[in-house]
């Protein structure tokens, strides 16, 4: 198959993809989404790995907009973002922004806070696409997608901007791995309900992403994160949990998790 049209059926998967509800599920989920749970869970104040961002010229690149709905091409300004680890991102923002010195400067709003993403949902990013508009984030297609208007501008607010971009990272790192794994199937099979209607509603496309940003408040939220929020996120997806217990992630440089749950290299 043409490599491009590859790369846009899995990012229309991972932005558009369909409903198939599992049949395992016997109470109505606890939240509507989970990116709202835990606003405390990585924070401001918490360490980046990003270290650098390096203008490279402007170039063409194709970029999914959600405004359109559609891959657009753009000759974008494009950057190196640097991380510790060595590992890099290209981010392409879109020649909307004017000059390259807004482009950077609309960056460098993110990067830090990718950086504060557990290495394990950095993993396949390789690159960022930015956009105006007020459209919801993305994830999935090794790439994060972020528009900058006044939904971004809620995350912020909100406190949850870090969360969300765990979110869609777990689309870009561990949906191809896992979303369709025989384990994970049991898992969501054997759980009481999914933690969220959202998760419930996409549950080949939503499901992984909603249920890991919880499994980071279980495993690294004490102190951070509500008890009662704890107990709830236990109780309802404890094989879920278990099933992301058993992968072993590298979650640098995220403080306070249980050592049992964290590894320098992660595990196959």
């Amino acid at each position: 198959m043409n490599h491009r049209y590859r790369r846009l059926g899995v990012l229309l998967l991972v932005l558009l993809g369909t409903a198939s509800p599992l049949t395992g599920a016997v109470a109505a989920p606890p939240y509507s989404g989970t990116i709202w749970i835990a606003p405390n869970l990585i924070t401001s104040a918490d360490p980046t790995e990003f270290t650098t961002l390096a203008y490279q010229g402007q170039g063409m690149r194709l970029m999914f907009d959600r405004r359109v709905n559609a891959f657009v091409e753009y000759n974008a300004y494009l950057f190196n973002a640097s991380f510790v680890g060595g590992s890099t991102v290209e981010v392409q923002v879109n020649p909307e922004f004017g000059s390259a010195a807004a482009a950077q400067a609309e960056a460098e709003i993110y990067l830090p806070v990718i950086g504060r993403l557990p290495r394990a949902l950095r993993r396949d990013v390789q690159t960022v696409w930015l956009h105006r508009g007020d459209q919801p984030f993305g994830g999935g297609n090794n790439n994060l997608l972020i528009h900058n208007g006044s939904v971004a501008q809620g995350y912020i607010r909100d406190g949850v901007l870090e969360e969300t971009l765990a979110h869609e990272a777990s689309h870009t790192s561990l949906d191809a791995d896992f979303a369709a794994a025989p384990g994970w199937i049991a898992a969501q099979t054997a759980d009481p309900e999914f933690i969220s209607t959202y998760a419930r509603d996409n549950p080949t496309r939503e499901d992984i992403a909603e249920s890991f940003v919880p499994w980071l408040a279980s495993r690294c939220g004490n102190g951070r994160v509500p008890p009662a929020v704890i107990s709830t996120v236990d109780a309802t997806i404890p094989h879920r949990l278990h099933y992301f217990d058993a992968r072993n992630r590298d979650l640098r440089p995220l403080s306070g998790c249980d050592p049992i749950f964290v590894s320098d290299l992660e595990a196959p």
